[in-house]
């Protein structure tokens, strides 16, 4: 089985264009094509529907899918092992990650990271959406929610802290609210899906449903119309550690915690070799939030 075909494969189902994944791997068309066939030849199977706009996977394609892919980690893998780990990983890195925080945390760490493996490039796709990593091609997952698949493995990057804070104006006209209940009282800017809020109180835990001024589906959103006056929010310290240091934003309600923790995860599909390329990623950043991370230290110095 040739592996330039199984790589070709792989960035097919992900493209669902045979002449753009060809192109990403320097082959024309008409060679693309040619490469496709004989894959499915070899195997006995079609393994994609052409049509003439797109392709997309048979069932046979998608099944044998997640085995390319694995079968490229490995070789990934030999390749590097040779000379006892000397070589640096080199090729295409596929990553997805939120949006706000691959927007603030992600991309501007990637000056260095690629100062220190100059032989490899990255495709960053940010999205708040949970991706399918098989089918989407991804290499690793930057999340900030829970795993729940066990087809994948997670490594904790960085612990999230969260507060509730509302903008100096905001207070000074609606007043401060003293205990969760007196958030019935007041506007709240929320993220869909996440109106109720949970506090541990000295009774126990206490939800509150609040009355949301503005909802959204985007972090940097809520917490810029925060400070813009419209709202009290729920906001993870690294998307709002700025504006506090600054004191654009204020946090309230610090006598009770929220009973909802998260964190940030480095996510890949579960595989019995790492691929090296993807083992760097999460090293370097497991290292660039080591301990206490930035953004809570830079909060806490203002």
């Amino acid at each position: 089985m040739n592996i330039d075909h199984l790589q070709l494969f792989v960035r097919i189902a992900v493209t669902q264009n045979i002449s753009s994944a060809g192109k990403e791997l320097g082959l024309s068309p008409a060679v693309a094509s040619s490469h496709i066939n004989k894959l499915e030849q070899s195997l006995g199977t079609r393994l994609i529907h052409r049509t003439t706009r797109q392709v997309s996977l048979t069932e046979e394609g998608r099944a044998f899918l997640p085995h390319a892919q694995q079968v490229l980690e490995s070789v990934e893998t030999a390749k590097s092992s040779v000379g006892g780990g000397a070589a640096k990983p080199q090729g295409k890195l596929r990553v997805t990650a939120p949006a706000s925080f691959g927007r603030m945390h992600v991309l501007p760490a990637l000056t260095a990271f690629f100062e220190r493996y100059p032989n490899l490039h990255v495709d960053l796709s940010l999205s708040d959406s949970i991706i399918d990593m098989v089918e989407g091609g991804f290499d690793v997952a930057i999340r900030d929610a829970a795993l729940n698949d066990s087809t994948l493995i997670a490594r904790k990057l960085a612990p999230v802290d969260r507060i509730v804070c509302a903008s100096p104006d905001y207070l000074a006209k609606h007043g401060e609210p003293k205990v969760p209940q007196d958030l019935l009282h007041h506007q709240c800017v929320n993220l869909m899906g996440l109106e109720t809020w949970g506090f541990d109180t000295p009774s126990g835990k206490q939800l509150i449903k609040t009355q949301d001024y503005l909802r959204t589906d985007n972090g940097e959103v809520a917490r810029d119309a925060c400070v813009d006056g419209l709202g009290i929010i729920i906001c993870s310290t690294w998307c709002c550690y700025q504006q506090v240091q600054r004191g654009e934003l204020i946090p309230i309600l610090t006598e009770f915690p929220l009973s909802a923790k998260t964190d940030i995860w480095a996510v890949y599909p579960s595989s019995r070799l790492l691929a090296p390329k993807v083992r760097v990623f999460i090293d370097f950043f497991l290292e660039r939030f080591a301990g206490e991370p930035y953004w809570q230290r830079e909060m806490k110095a203002k």
